[in-house]
Order: C-alpha cells, then structure tokens, then sequence
C-alpha cells in the first residue's frame, strides 16, 4: 500500500513540475513573441537581443523547435537591415544553425522553409551578380516545398511575392505577378488560425504595405 501511495506522489509530483515548466515556458515565450509584434523593435539591435533570449529558451528547452525558429527569425530579419554587407553571411549564418536545431525536432515544417528560403535571400545582397542565381532558385526551391507541406501558408504566398516585387525583370521579376501572389497572401491570412499564441502568424502587415506600393 505504501509503495502505491508512494507511486501515486510520485506521478502527481512529476506532473506538478511538467506543468509549471510548461507554463514558465509559454509565458518566456509568450513575451518575446509579443515583441516581434511590436514593429519598433524591428532594428538590427534590438532583434539581436531578442533572438539572444530565444536561444537560452531553446537551450532550456531542448524539445522545442519555436525558439530556435524564432531566433533564425531575428537573425535573418536583422540581415536586411545591416548597411555593412560584411555583416550579412555571419549573421545568416546564425540564422542557419538556430534553423537547423528547429529542423532536426520539427522535420517538413512549412514554416521552417519559409525561414531557410529568407536565409538563402539574404545571401544574395552580398554579392547579388554572383550569388543571385545561385541562392535565387534555392530560396524559390524552398518555398515550392514549403506549399507542398503546407498550401494554406500565407507566409508561402507572401515571400513568393516578394521575391517577384524585388527582382529586376530582366530577371524574372513582375511587379504584375507579385500582386497575384500577395492577394492570395492576404486571402490565405484571412482565414489562418495559428497553431497556438505563440505559434508563426507574422507577415500580413508587411503583405499589406508591398500590395498598396503596386497599386
């Protein structure tokens, strides 16, 4: 009898614990999410910082992929507001690593693609004669995959589209086509429920913003 009482603690214990790791986790999580929502934390400091904070949760968190996703997030986001292009491949770089660690615990994940395919741009502005071609069809490549997993990311439409708006077209770029792709964008964000409050929901506004230029 004893041994069962015992058991029982035991059990009630460890699932105490779980729970309140859990929650200490969403709500480290929560918070840092909360701040990519805030458009003025979008400098290249500040989003360092911040993906400096998503790597200790992912240390903590080993099972977890959003932490590293999110980290890969803000290193590939600062990439783009670096006026140094020597900066770019070390940071894209660690974008790469945090997207790896997510990959390896949430394999053919659409949204994880929709981040490889933003490292594989950030390349390009390095050295976009040599490197666009090459980096180019990568990022393109990952975001067919992307669909394939997962054809109600809007994030998918919405990348798509601005790869079509920023392009030259001489190089396949259409401002025309873009504009296709970032209304189904906004259609896909109509009706996506993310996953969870701290799931991926980012995006729309900035879909938004590229549309208005075109028309």
């Amino acid at each position: 009898m004893k041994r069962i009482l015992f058991s029982i603690c035991l059990l009630v214990g460890l699932a105490s614990a779980s729970m309140a790791q859990s929650a200490q986790y969403e709500g480290a999580m929560s918070k840092q999410v909360a701040m990519l929502d805030d458009s003025t934390n979008f400098t290249p400091d500040r989003l360092l910082e911040i993906a400096n904070t998503f790597e200790r949760i992912g240390a903590a968190e080993k099972s977890q992929w959003l932490p590293f996703y999110y980290a890969g997030y803000c290193y590939v986001m600062s990439t783009f507001m670096q006026k140094d292009n020597d900066k770019v491949d070390d940071l894209a770089d660690k974008a790469a690593v945090n997207i790896e660690q997510a990959e390896a615990i949430s394999p053919k994940n659409d949204e994880i693609n929709c981040i490889k395919s933003l490292i594989a741009t950030s390349r390009i502005r390095v050295d976009p004669m040599n490197r666009g071609m090459k980096y180019g069809m990568e990022s393109a490549n990952l975001l067919v995959q992307a669909n394939q997993i997962n054809q109600e990311n809007p994030r998918v439409y919405m990348l798509q589209g601005q790869s079509l708006f920023y392009t030259p077209e001489q190089f396949g770029g259409s401002k025309t086509e873009a504009k296709k792709k970032f209304e189904v964008a906004l259609q896909k964000f109509s009706s996506f429920k993310p996953a969870s409050g701290i799931a991926p929901h980012w995006g729309e506004a900035y879909t938004k913003g590229l549309l208005a230029q075109i028309k």
